[in-house]
């Protein structure tokens, strides 16, 4: 079982997206997974299809310890095992809430301790910025995954990541690695799409995936549409690249 935490401190780098078909393709193939929304504007909620504002309970309910695992758990129509932890706004609460709390940055690790044995993968949407939510995440999962916009902007981002997953390792979890870099809204047609991707993959030599996600529309229009990309169109070039990271993410899992 694999616990991965799609983080980035910038936002609109497809942070969300990723999470969304990433997730989505390995159920697809079979696979038992759940998504942890752990970003208060609960995108990865509504680009799954759920009405967030009229959820009763939430991720947020289950971190401050008001609900259970399975009365927030939400089952993902179209696939046989694919679970959802929501978000709405009310997470925007945690980090007020969680002050009094003992070792509150091991709170979800403690929840996917209790479930882990139902699942292939579980995945965690971060929130763009260093708060509780992310420490949460990067301290109970395995590896991360980057998703970085192919912009000139890239690897400042990128930097101040690496420094907090750095941090992570030496106080709070050990084991954290980085699961590799994913380009995201590459356009072949600009020099500074290809540019960024050299710089990226000098900076960190092996940790980059070779699967590349494109500038596409049906990636962009499936979640208005509350659907992952392999339920929206199939056989768009964005399912496709999505499917081609799913099974390199599976690989390098059987190299470990």
């Amino acid at each position: 079982m694999r616990v991965v935490a799609i983080a980035n401190q910038k936002g609109g780098v497809g942070k969300t997206t990723t999470n969304i078909n990433l997730s989505a393709i390995l159920a697809e193939s079979g696979k038992k997974v759940l998504t942890i929304d752990s970003d208060p504007q609960g995108n990865t909620t509504s680009g799954l299809g759920i009405e967030k504002e009229s959820l009763e309970k939430t991720f947020y309910d289950l971190m401050i310890g008001e609900s259970d695992f399975d009365d927030v758990k939400i089952k993902i129509e179209g696939f046989e095992c694919f679970d959802l932890l929501p978000s709405n706004n009310d997470l925007y609460g945690t980090e007020v809430e969680l002050l009094g709390f003992d070792n509150r940055e091991y709170l979800l690790k403690k929840i996917i301790e209790k479930v882990k044995d139902r699942y292939d993968y579980i995945t965690i949407d971060c929130p763009p910025s260093v708060n509780i939510l992310t420490l949460n995440a990067l301290t109970a999962a395995n590896s991360v995954i980057v998703p970085l916009q192919c912009e000139y902007y890239a690897l400042e981002g990128l930097t101040q990541l690496m420094h907090t997953i750095k941090l992570v390792q030496k106080r709070m979890n050990k084991e954290l690695k980085i699961e590799g870099v994913v380009f995201t809204m590459y356009d072949a047609r600009t020099n500074l799409s290809m540019q960024v991707v050299e710089e990226v993959k000098k900076y960190l030599s092996g940790d980059v995936y070779k699967s590349i996600i494109p500038r596409n529309v049906k990636l962009s229009e499936a979640p208005s549409h509350g659907l992952p990309i392999n339920l929206y169109d199939n056989k768009s070039k964005g399912a496709e690249a999505y499917r081609m990271l799913a099974e390199e993410f599976i690989e390098r899992e059987g190299e470990e």
